[in-house]
């Protein structure tokens, strides 16, 4: 299916309005997904500042530039207007250093994290290297979630020794894995299973869930709160709920500047993109975040039927 020649050169010029450009879903200062997540974690290491484009805010170039990349997903990065790749080929360059390089910058030198491997924990990991080969590799993500893998070694890991065992870390994990335990503990019948545990993943603290009918006891209350809807523009034009701002990064810049125990509750169309939003912002220090359960969709059933269901 070609693209309609219209909205290439829009892409186009898009793509060719910042010498760094990355289209994501979200912003950089509210990802609304997990692999735009990881990209920006990324560029926000290696520059001050970048291109963006919040590929929900727009239906039609969320499509096309599928089809004008020949890359299935989204976050898609362009540097001097060449794709480049999605989250996991930006993740690989970064980690060689080829990023770095095709930005300009410094590959900055990352020391190797202090580890800890339990006696429990060695003999699982040594059984595991014998029987099904490899080198053990930990990862971990921006949201301090651990993963063990054994596969070959790329050539660009941080090793690290500890109790007989070589860790591979790629350069993302290796900064957030110092003073990490890997233990064994029991998990029942007599089997022991593999445990993690790191001194640097953030406490943060809870996302409430909400009722529609608990946030109308709010409005109706008179208490100081804050509504934001994350949907795309297109969905907040075809139902809203009248108090609720729609987040942009403008409006996502705003509230990081309110107090950190400010009533904030988010709301998208059933709850699984407010619920993201709503935990990055409890991630950063926020004490009163909220989701609206079921989303719009239960506020037009169970508070106001006039809100059209979609």
């Amino acid at each position: 299916m070609s693209l309609d020649p219209a909205l290439r050169q829009r892409i186009d010029s898009i793509v060719r309005s910042d010498r760094v450009m990355l289209f994501m879903k979200g912003s950089p200062d509210a990802p609304q997904c997990g692999f735009s997540a990881q990209v920006v974690s990324i560029l926000g290491r290696l520059l001050p500042s970048y291109g963006s484009f919040d590929v929900l805010s727009d239906r039609a170039v969320r499509e096309g530039i599928k089809e004008y990349s020949s890359w299935p997903t989204i976050p898609q990065l362009y540097v001097d207007g060449e794709f480049q790749g999605g989250c996991d080929i930006v993740k690989e360059l970064y980690a060689s250093g080829e990023l770095q390089q095709l930005l300009g910058v410094p590959v900055e030198e990352v020391a190797a994290p202090k580890v800890t491997v339990s006696d429990d924990a060695a003999v699982l990991l040594r059984g595991a290297v014998k029987s099904q080969g490899g080198e053990l590799h930990v990862a971990i993500d921006a949201s301090f979630k651990h993963s063990l893998s054994l596969g070959p070694r790329a050539g660009h890991e941080i090793a690290v020794e500890s109790n007989g065992l070589t860790i591979l870390f790629d350069r993302e994990s290796a900064q957030r894995a110092n003073g990490l335990v890997i233990g064994a503990a029991d998990s029942g019948g007599g089997q022991k299973a593999l445990t993690v545990e790191n001194p640097n993943a953030p406490r943060a603290n809870p996302v409430n869930q909400l009722s529609a009918l608990e946030l109308q006891a709010i409005m109706e209350s008179g208490q100081a709160f804050h509504l934001y809807d994350v949907r795309t523009p297109e969905e907040h034009r075809t139902a809203r709920i009248a108090a609720a701002t729609l987040v942009d990064a403008r409006v996502a810049t705003q509230i990081e500047k309110l107090p950190k125990d400010a009533l904030i509750v988010f709301h998208c169309h059933h709850g699984g993109r407010s619920q993201a939003a709503a935990e990055h912002f409890a991630s950063a220090g926020f004490t009163n975040v909220h989701n609206l359960a079921g989303g719009i969709d239960a506020w037009s059933r169970d508070v106001d039927p006039s809100v059209p269901r979609y």
